[in-house]
């Protein structure tokens, strides 16, 4: 099986707000993804690859409702709370926070937590407070992951290693892997490395046999969960990407990195077929 994952982060921000939105209205971004997205990806076979879309929140149900019959498009959203609402128990103080019932309810079926983005935010809180002990954050995703999969809900747990954590990459990646996942139902989870040393102008990119040795790691380590390349699956790259066996697939996020920049659901879908020879 071949996963292939859209994190659309914040582009629903228009220009004139110094965002990357040059596609639709806010009020139509979600829906407009879905829509010139789902019928170009019924023609891969859905027991062979699966196609999941991170939305923010305010977008969800807009996507959602666009799914069309037999739509090969799955929604999901950008992490959840690490606690939920019950029945007697919590109906919903949860004030600024989106616990996994209301994320399931509004039509998600996946979740992406531990994004480099998720975990920076976690990491600057815990400094505040004075602690800087990195298993903090990991215990923390640890309970956002058992509370997403308890929802039913499938996880895209992301991993990786800062520049200043490269030599130690073992201990790094071991520790978000065995913390992050412990106690966690496996089988609803992959993962997504994301060599965060390698990302962003000016860096270099993670090579092949970089990519290869990690994603042998992250397997050994996890007894076989899925691994996709979470630094960006881009045209660029997705015929190397398509050409390493221990890869599973690829995290898309902005397509065009030049010009004007942002996501284009044309050019996702021609990364598609490029990481899919089709």
């Amino acid at each position: 099986m071949k996963y292939i994952f859209l994190n659309l982060k914040r582009f629903d921000v228009p220009t004139e707000f110094g965002g990357v939105n040059r596609i639709a209205p806010v009020g139509d971004w979600g829906r407009y993804i879905v829509e010139n997205t789902q019928e170009q990806l019924k023609k891969y076979d859905p027991e062979k690859v699966e196609f999941v879309q991170y939305f923010p929140e305010a977008h969800i149900l807009g996507a959602a409702a666009a799914r069309c019959e037999n739509s090969p498009v799955k929604i999901g959203c950008q992490s959840i709370y690490r606690d939920d609402t019950a029945v007697g128990g919590n109906f919903g103080a949860f004030t600024t926070n989106r616990p996994a019932s209301i994320a399931k309810a509004m039509g998600c079926g996946g979740v992406i937590i531990g994004h480099c983005e998720e975990r920076n935010d976690k990491n600057g809180i815990l400094a505040e407070a004075g602690v800087t002990d990195t298993a903090a954050t990991n215990r923390l995703l640890n309970k956002e992951i058992k509370a997403a999969i308890a929802r039913g809900m499938k996880v895209l747990y992301c991993i990786g290693e800062k520049s200043e954590e490269q030599e130690a990459w073992q201990e790094v990646l071991g520790e978000q892997l065995d913390i992050g996942l412990d106690g966690v139902d496996k089988s609803q989870v992959v993962i997504a490395y994301e060599p965060i040393w390698s990302i962003g102008p000016g860096k270099t990119p993670a090579d092949k046999p970089y990519i290869e040795k990690i994603a042998r790691f992250v397997k050994e380590r996890t007894g076989g969960i899925p691994v996709v390349y979470g630094g960006g699956l881009k045209k660029d790259n997705a015929e190397m990407l398509a050409s390493i066996e221990e890869i599973d697939g690829g995290l898309i996020a902005l397509t065009r990195f030049s010009g004007e920049i942002g996501f284009y659901p044309d050019e996702y879908l021609e990364i598609i077929r490029t990481y899919l020879g089709e």
